[in-house]
C-alpha cells in the first residue's frame, strides 16, 4: 500500500461561532494519480436557533442543489423534510411528544412543485386521558383512496387472570398488515413466553390489504385464517432464553458460560431425539470468539492481531480421530491496512492452480481510495463464468478436482463525488470474460439504474416513487411497492402472448418480511412455491398442477457460535438422494457471507465465493440437489428468485452495488441514500439495511432510531420490552448519537455520557449554560472524555477498526466564545 496516497488527507470539520459543523472537507486521491488531489466539500446551514435546515453533498452542492432541507418547530422537532432521493415527509406530534400525523410519499414535479398524486397519510389514535395513552389504531389513506385501519392494538386489563400470566399492561393483539400475532404469556422479565401469529385469510394474494375498521373484536377477529402458529419461550430469571418451541414443535434449548455467553445449543425435532448443534465455544477475556466444535465434530478457531484485536484468522478443520478423516477445509487469512480496510484476503486450505499460462492462486486483493472506497479487486472465478447479472452462475458439480476450473479476474470500480457506485468494469483475460457495466444516475438526486434502462440522467427520477423506490429492476421487470415502501411483487419472467412469473411478498407491522410467494407457469401447469417466516423457523410448500409436491420445514437456529445452521426436515417430496433430514452447517467469512456449507457429518456440501459486491464468482457443490437448497449467501441474506438480497428494511441489487430503495433511517449512512456501505463492502457490513458498521460495531446500533423520520420504527421497538427498554435505559440522545457514529460506553467510569444529569454533577450552579452549549455544539448523547473538572474531549467510534478516538474539547471554551460573540 502507498502511504503518498493518504498523506496530507485529513478530513477537516468547518465549525461556525456556535460550534455547529458548517463544512467537512475531504480530499480525494485515486491510486492510479496519487499525486492529484480533489477536495469534496459537504456543506449545512442552520437557522438562528442553531437547528439544521439545509445538508449539501459535493456532487449537488456544485450543482447549486441540496440533498436534504428541514423545516423545524421551536423545539427543534423536524415538521417537514424534503430530500431528493426519499421525497418530502411531513411529521407531527400531538401535545403529549407521540407521533400524530405523517404524509410521506410527497413528490416533486418537473416545475418544481409538490405532487401528491402517491401520497400516504398516516395517523396515530391512542387510549383516553383514563387510560396511560398508548397506542390503540394506525390509520393510513393513499391520495385518491379509502382510508384504511391497518393495525390495531389492544392491551391487556388488570384482572387476576391476565396478572397470572404477567399480561397486565401488555399489547396481547397487535392486528396488523400480515395478520394477527397474539401474546399469550410474558416472562417477569418481560420476555414473551408463548406468542401466536395468524395470517390474513388469502394473505398470498398481494392485493389483500388489511383493514381493521369497526370497534367490534369479534368481528376482526373473522379476517384472520383458521388457526395460528405458536412460538413458545423459556427463560431464567434474568430473562436469557433457555428453550424455544417453534411452531411445529421443534425445540432448541441452549446453555451460557459464566459470563453469559452461548455456550452450547441442542436441537429436539418433533417426536425426535435431541441432536447437538453447537457442543462447545470458549472465548477470550473481551468476549471474542476462540475457539467453537459443532456437533458434526468441525472446529472452528479464531486469531486476532494482538496490537488491534483485529480479526486475522479463522481456520475450520476436521480434527484428528473425526471420522470422516482430519482435514482443513477453510483457512482464511486477513490482512488490513492501519486504519483497517481489508487489503488481502486469502484461504490457506486452498492450493494454488495453474490453467492457460496463469498461476490461479485463492486469494482476494483490494485497493481503496483517499477515502477508503473500493477501487479494484483481484481474485479468482470459475471458468465458465459469465457476465453478472440476476441469474445464478451454474454450480460445478462434483467439487472440482483439476486446475481448468479457476481462472484470475480483476475489477474496478468508479464513483462520482457523491459516493454513487457509477461503473464496474470485469476482466479475465484467460477466457474473454470482460464486460463493463455502467450505472446512470440521475443528475438532481442519487437516484440511479443501470443503463440498460436508461442512459439518461434526467430521466433517471421517472423510474423511482416518490418515496425514492425504483420501479423496475430489468427492462420490462417491473416492481410494485406498498404506501409503506416495501416491496410488494415483482415479475422475475416477463413472457409475450402468455402468463408471466410472480413473485410477492408480505410483511408485518415492523416492515418484516412473514411471507414469500413464487408463481412460475410452464407452459399448461403452474407452480406455486410459499414460505412462512416464523421465529425459528421456515415453512417452505410447493405445490405444482394443483398438487403438493414438497412440504419443507427449515429450523433456523439460532445464534450457533461459528456458523449459521440450518435444519431441513421434510414432511414430504423429500429429495430421493437424501435418506433424512439434512443439517446444513454455515461456515461465514468476516462480512458475514455463506462460504463453506458442511452437513451433519462435518462433510462438504458446497462451496461459494463472492465478488466484493455480491455476486456468486465460485459456486462448486458435491450434486445439484446440495445446490438447489442452498438459500442464504452474501452477507449472509437470503437470495430471493430475482436475484435480489433481502436484508430485513430493504433489498439489495448486487450486479449494480446499490440498494433497491433509499434508506428508510434517512441520514443514519450519510447524505447519499443508495449507497451500499460507504462503498467499502469488503470491510464493512449492513446487517438489516438501514446502516454500515465495522465488525467490532456490527450490534452496537441495533435497530433503535428515535428521530422523528424514524417513526415506524420507534413506534414498532416501543412494543417490544427488550428493546424499548435499551431505548428508555440508554435515552434518546445516546441512541440519536450513537446513530451519528459516536463511540460507545464502555466499563471505564470516566466515559460518561454528556448528559443532563452528568453535567449537573459536575457543573453545578453553572450547569444550566454549559447544557446549552452542549446541545448547541451537538454533543449531548456522546461520550466524554471527563476528569474532575468536566468534559475535557468527545469520543468518536472507529468503523474501521482500532480503538475509538478520543477529540478535544472544553464546554467552557467554546461557552465563553458563544458569550463574546453573542454578548
Amino acid at each position: 500500500m502507498s502511504t503518498s496516497l493518504f498523506s496530507n488527507t485529513p478530513t477537516v470539520t468547518v465549525l461556525d461561532n456556535r460550534g455547529l459543523t458548517v463544512r467537512d472537507n475531504a480530499y480525494y486521491r485515486h491510486p492510479d494519480s496519487p499525486h492529484v488531489t480533489s477536495e469534496r466539500i459537504t456543506r449545512h446551514q442552520y437557522d438562528a436557533c442553531g437547528f439544521l435546515t439545509q445538508s449539501a453533498d459535493p456532487r449537488l452542492n456544485e450543482a447549486g442543489l441540496v440533498n436534504f432541507s428541514f423545516l423545524t418547530d421551536l423545539a427543534g422537532n423536524v415538521l417537514r423534510t424534503h430530500g431528493v432521493d426519499n421525497g418530502i415527509t411531513v411529521a407531527l406530534n400531538d401535545a403529549a411528544g407521540r407521533p400524530f400525523m405523517t404524509v410521506s410519499n410527497i413528490g416533486t414535479a418537473d416545475d418544481g412543485t409538490e405532487d401528491a398524486s402517491q401520497a400516504m397519510t398516516r395517523t396515530w389514535q391512542y387510549e383516553g386521558v383514563s387510560l396511560p395513552g398508548r397506542p390503540v389504531g394506525i390509520t393510513e389513506q393513499v391520495s385518491g383512496e379509502a382510508a384504511r385501519i391497518t393495525e390495531r392494538f389492544v392491551w391487556a386489563g388488570n384482572s387476576p387472570e391476565e396478572k397470572a400470566l404477567n399480561l397486565a399492561g401488555q399489547c396481547v393483539s397487535h392486528y396488523d398488515t400480515a395478520g394477527l400475532m397474539q401474546t399469550d404469556s410474558v416472562a417477569l422479565t418481560g420476555v414473551p413466553l408463548s406468542v401466536t401469529r395468524r395470517l390474513l385469510k388469502d394473505a398470498d394474494n398481494p392485493d389483500i390489504v388489511a383493514d381493521w375498521q369497526g370497534t367490534d373484536a369479534s368481528v376482526r377477529n373473522t379476517l384472520p385464517g383458521d388457526g395460528g402458529f405458536t412460538t413458545l419461550t423459556t427463560t431464567d430469571a434474568t430473562g436469557a432464553v433457555l428453550t424455544t418451541t417453534d411452531a411445529q414443535g421443534n425445540r432448541q434449548r441452549v446453555a451460557y458460560d459464566v459470563a453469559g455467553l452461548l455456550s452450547g445449543r441442542w436441537l429436539t425435532l418433533k417426536d425426535g431425539t435431541e441432536q447437538v448443534i453447537v457442543k462447545s465455544l470458549t472465548y477470550s477475556a473481551a468476549g471474542q470468539k476462540l475457539r467453537g466444535e459443532h456437533g458434526n465434530g468441525v472446529v472452528t478457531t479464531y486469531e486476532y492481531e494482538p496490537q488491534t484485536q483485529r480479526l486475522v484468522g479463522i481456520k475450520t478443520e476436521r480434527p484428528a480421530g473425526h471420522a470422516a478423516g482430519a482435514k482443513v477445509l477453510q483457512d482464511l487469512r486477513y490482512e488490513y491496512d492501519p486504519v483497517g480496510n481489508v487489503l488481502k484476503i486469502s484461504n490457506d486450505a486452498e492450493e494454488t492452480r495453474f490453467w492457460r499460462n496463469q498461476k490461479v492462486v485463492p486469494e482476494n486483493r483490494y485497493t481503496c481510495d483517499s477515502l477508503y472506497r473500493l477501487v479494484s479487486a483481484t481474485g479468482r472465478e470459475m471458468a465458465n463464468a459469465g457476465r453478472q447479472g440476476c441469474n445464478l452462475p451454474s454450480a460445478t458439480i462434483p467439487l472440482p478436482a483439476d486446475s481448468s476450473a479457476y481462472t484470475n479476474y480483476t475489477r474496478t470500480y468508479t464513483y462520482d463525488s457523491a459516493g454513487n457506485l457509477t461503473q464496474i468494469s470485469h476482466s479475465a483475460p484467460a477466457t474473454g470474460n470482460n464486460y463493463t457495466t455502467d450505472i446512470t444516475v440521475s443528475d438532481r438526486s442519487n437516484r440511479g439504474v443501470l443503463s440498460t434502462l436508461t442512459e439518461n440522467p434526467s430521466g433517471v427520477d421517472a423510474l423511482f416513487t416518490a418515496g425514492g423506490q425504483q420501479k423496475q429492476l430489468q427492462p420490462g421487470q417491473n416492481l410494485v411497492w406498498t404506501p409503506r415502501n416495501e416491496l410488494l411483487k415483482v415479475t422475475p419472467v416477463v413472457r409475450d402472448g402468455s402468463t408471466d412469473d410472480r413473485e410477492s411478498y408480505r410483511y408485518d407491522g415492523g416492515s418484516q418480511r412473514c411471507l414469500k410467494v413464487s408463481v412460475q407457469n410452464t407452459g399448461s401447469s403452474t407452480q406455486t412455491q410459499r414460505t412462512l417466516y416464523l421465529p425459528g423457523l421456515e415453512l417452505r410448500t410447493t405445490v405444482s398442477g394443483g398438487k403438493e409436491t414438497e412440504s419443507l420445514e427449515v429450523i433456523t437456529v439460532g445464534e450457533a457460535g461459528c456458523a449459521q445452521v440450518r435444519v431441513l426436515h421434510w414432511t414430504a417430496g423429500r429429495p430421493a438422494e437424501l435418506t433424512g433430514d439434512q443439517t446444513r452447517y454455515s461456515y461465514d467469512n468476516l462480512t458475514g457471507s455463506s462460504g463453506l456449507e458442511l452437513d451433519g457429518d462435518g462433510n462438504i456440501i458446497s462451496m461459494e465465493e463472492y465478488y466484493p459486491y455480491g455476486g456468486t464468482a465460485v459456486l462448486t457443490a458435491r450434486s445439484q440437489t446440495g445446490a438447489d437448497y442452498k438459500t442464504v449467501r452474501y452477507s449472509g441474506k437470503e437470495r430471493d428468485a430475482t436475484g435480489l438480497y433481502y436484508y430485513g428494511y430493504r433489498y439489495y441489487q448486487p450486479w449494480a452495488g446499490r440498494w433497491l430503495g433509499a434508506d428508510p433511517a434517512g441520514t443514519a449512512d450519510g447524505l447519499n441514500l443508495f449507497r451500499m456501505v460507504r462503498n467499502n463492502p469488503v470491510t464493512l457490513i449492513d446487517s438489516n439495511g438501514l446502516l454500515s458498521t465495522g465488525q467490532e460495531a456490527r450490534k452496537l446500533v441495533g435497530e433503535a432510531f428515535v428521530h422523528p423520520l424514524h417513526m415506524p420504527v420507534f413506534e414498532r421497538i416501543s412494543l417490544e420490552e427488550n428493546l424499548s427498554m435499551s431505548v428508555r435505559e440508554a435515552g434518546i440522545y445516546t441512541i440519536s448519537a450513537l446513530g451519528e457514529g459516536a463511540a460507545a460506553k464502555g466499563h471505564n467510569i470516566l466515559e460518561k455520557t454528556i448528559k443532563p444529569g452528568s453535567l449537573k454533577a459536575i457543573y453545578s450552579d453553572n450547569a444550566e449554560s454549559i447544557l446549552g452549549q452542549a446541545k448547541r455544539s451537538g454533543f449531548v448523547g456522546r461520550v466524554g472524555q471527563w476528569d474532575a473538572s468536566g468534559v475535557r474531549g468527545i469520543y468518536a467510534h472507529n468503523r474501521l477498526g482500532g480503538e475509538d478516538l478520543a477529540y478535544p474539547v472544553s464546554l467552557e471554551i467554546l461557552l465563553l466564545m458563544n458569550l463574546l460573540m453573542h454578548g
